[in-house]
């Protein structure tokens, strides 16, 4: 099993800034990406932004140039620093990992978080 234990979420005004992190804990082998998705009422989980192991990134189009996905290998933490949000922002925001659990077993993992919630409003 892997945990997530987030952290970092509140309210803020539209323009401000937010950072969300999050550490994976428990049968980690070996970390392949770590990444994060957010959910607004009455809408669809949404990939927001991933990091893979070797440090690339991706990014949904709508966070492109204010957010930035980053991670600490050592401490097996992502990090999601969220700069000019926006209302639109608003939504619950899920840490996923994939992982493998053991040197020996191939199989790939997903693990979620418990969610944070992320309110941008004046």
């Amino acid at each position: 099993q892997v945990q997530l234990a987030e952290s970092g979420g509140g309210l803020v005004q539209p323009g401000g800034s937010l950072r969300l992190s999050c550490a994976a804990s428990g049968s980690i082998f070996r970390i392949i990406a770590m990444g994060w998705y957010r959910q607004a009422p009455d809408k669809q989980r949404e990939l927001v932004a991933t990091i893979f192991n070797r440090g690339t990134t991706t990014y949904a189009d709508s966070v492109k140039g204010r957010f930035t996905i980053s991670r600490d290998n050592a401490k097996n933490t992502v990090y999601l620093q969220m700069n000019s949000l926006k209302p639109e922002d608003t939504a619950v925001y899920y840490c996923k990992t994939v992982t493998r659990r053991t040197g020996t077993d191939l199989r790939v993992y997903d693990d979620w978080g418990q969610g944070t919630q992320v309110t941008v409003s004046s």
